[in-house]
């Protein structure tokens, strides 16, 4: 799948809440897209806990300290020089535990819809209000590509009846227009 290719790379991305990430580069590794990335993370700041269910996602720390949990154990914190890898299907979330700017390199394999995906999140995450996505993005985003990630932290209800109504609405009124171009989902 090659759904990244339809950025230049470099490209880079950034949120009002902290994050910067940019997609160095697409390269093909035992044939399948490995997305090359580098992030830069505010103190205190990092996405929420969130799943890849088809990609693994690993992060290299080049500068300051990145804390790390995964349900159920307790958080891991990793300094220069220090990997952590997510494999698919690992709900995690991490964050900069330092004072000072967190700056990692890593990768994410198979890149299928990922960049597309924060792409969008991101426009989001600055189109919303109190750190909460706008929600007509949000619901398209989660419910095309629920195959491929999941956000923690939502109440079931939520996930179950608010966002799928949302993207109902928003079909028949119009507003995924803006996401024509979107790729399809992997299944």
């Amino acid at each position: 799948m090659q759904n990244c290719a339809m950025y230049i790379h470099p490209h880079t991305i950034e949120n009002k809440i902290g994050e910067k990430l940019c997609f160095i580069r697409l390269i093909k590794e035992d044939g399948v897209d490995k997305l090359e990335v580098e992030n830069w993370v505010q103190p205190g700041a990092g996405p929420l806990m969130h799943v890849h269910w088809k990609q693994d996602e690993s992060l290299t720390v080049i500068t300051g300290k990145i804390g790390t949990q995964i349900p159920g154990e307790e958080p891991k914190y990793y300094g220069p020089g220090e990997t952590i890898t997510f494999y698919r299907g690992t709900w995690h979330r991490f964050w900069n535990a330092g004072n000072e700017v967190l700056n990692c390199k890593g990768w994410i394999k198979p890149a299928d819809n990922i960049e597309y995906y924060l792409t969008e999140i991101y426009k989001a995450i600055d189109a919303g209000k109190n750190h909460r996505p706008e929600q007509t993005a949000a619901a398209f985003l989660m419910t095309r590509y629920k195959s491929e990630f999941d956000v923690g932290g939502i109440p079931g209800f939520v996930k179950k009846v608010i966002i799928p109504l949302q993207y109902f609405i928003d079909k028949i009124s119009g507003a995924h227009k803006r996401f024509k171009d979107a790729p399809q989902p992997v299944k």
